[in-house]
């Protein structure tokens, strides 16, 4: 990159414009604006040169300059549901981010219920900011469809864990993922896999089972009746684990988020029951924590802040028009994390 003391912003008190950002980076105006607008036409080592370029300056977009000419707000809102959990929270991340990079705020509803009410209230308060589209973080049964009814003519993409086939909805292959965990412990010789599920309604516990069925089925396995949590904290894994402790023939079991399979490892370990020596246990999300259960957790990791920034890019292209951009992106795959709570069962069919 060319260094210049000259160039606006740095020494001086001039403004630095896009134009400067250009000029020190090496590159044209073009290429500024759609390393600005997230555009992935420019390769990562021009990206790169424009970032430094833009920090060195201290370039910032004029928000209301460009909302003057656009005749949009700048502002995108977020309906939320589900918050405190792991992947709605990550998700929430990278629609933020995805939408600072390319000068837009964010004006964030958080969700108790899905009540007319409720939902009523929201949407008028993302009428008052004045809103060009909206995201919807809604992981439970039809609060996508039903937030449409009150969105109107904004443009809105939602949330959706595994709902693959729908152009407005941004999901992962939790289907995969959970398909992934039953086949690790199948692979190291247990003869089935207990399901521990989320509670019911959440899109996400469907899919979960989805996958763990499926994956028993192609590998001819009987799938046993699933532990339904009464949601999805440590305290409802705590309850499937005193069950489980008491059924003598279970050798693993897949746990439908890593919260509830911290509750569940400390119902086996009060007890008595070792942990990967007697039942082998996996769960789902590879929260931050997850590493440093005790003992590690094996567990899934999926990329929920890539949800987010694909929610809102492909929410921008929609507003922008283009039908391009507002094709989603392809996200990536689900990935197995094998750690030491996972091994082969017992010798014996049963514990003793």
């Amino acid at each position: 990159m060319r260094n210049s003391s000259t160039a606006g912003g740095i020494n001086g008190t001039k403004t630095p414009r896009m134009i400067d950002v250009a000029r020190l980076a090496g590159v044209s105006h073009q290429t500024v604006s759609r390393v600005l607008n997230g555009s992935d036409a420019v390769g990562p080592e021009l990206s790169a040169r424009v970032q430094e370029a833009i920090r060195l300056l201290g370039y910032k977009r004029n928000p209301a300059a460009r909302a003057l000419a656009s005749r949009r707000s700048m502002n995108l809102g977020v309906v939320s549901f589900g918050l405190a959990l792991h992947g709605p929270s990550l998700t929430l991340l990278g629609i933020t981010e995805a939408a600072r990079r390319v000068g837009y705020t964010t004006s964030l509803v958080t969700l108790a219920d899905f009540r007319r009410e409720t939902l009523r209230d929201a949407f008028d308060h993302l009428e008052e900011v004045s809103v060009d589209g909206v995201v919807a973080i809604a992981p439970v049964k039809g609060a996508v469809a039903t937030i449409r009814g009150f969105a109107g003519e904004l443009p809105l993409v939602g949330f959706e864990p595994g709902v693959l086939d729908d152009a407005s909805s941004i999901s992962l292959d939790e289907v995969l993922g959970a398909r992934l965990a039953t086949r690790h412990l199948l692979d190291l010789g247990h003869r089935t896999v207990v399901h521990v599920s989320g509670p019911p309604d959440w899109l996400g516990t469907e899919a979960r089972i989805r996958g763990w069925r499926e994956e028993l089925a192609a590998r001819r396995c009987v799938a046993r009746e699933v532990v339904v949590g009464r949601d999805w904290s440590p305290a409802a894994g705590y309850e499937a684990g005193r069950r489980l402790a008491r059924e003598r023939d279970v050798t693993a079991v897949f746990v439908a988020n890593d919260q509830m399979a911290l509750g569940l490892l400390h119902a086996l370990h009060e007890a008595g029951i070792s942990v990967p020596g007697e039942v082998s246990v996996v769960g789902f999300d590879d929260i931050p924590e997850a590493a440093y259960f005790q003992p590690a957790l094996s567990t899934i990791w999926l990329d929920f802040d890539a949800v987010g920034r694909c929610c809102a890019t492909t929410l921008l292209g929609m507003i922008g028009g283009s039908k391009d951009q507002a094709k989603p992106v392809p996200l990536p795959p689900p990935v197995l994390r094998p750690r030491s709570s996972s091994g082969p069962p017992p010798r014996s069919r049963t514990r003793a």
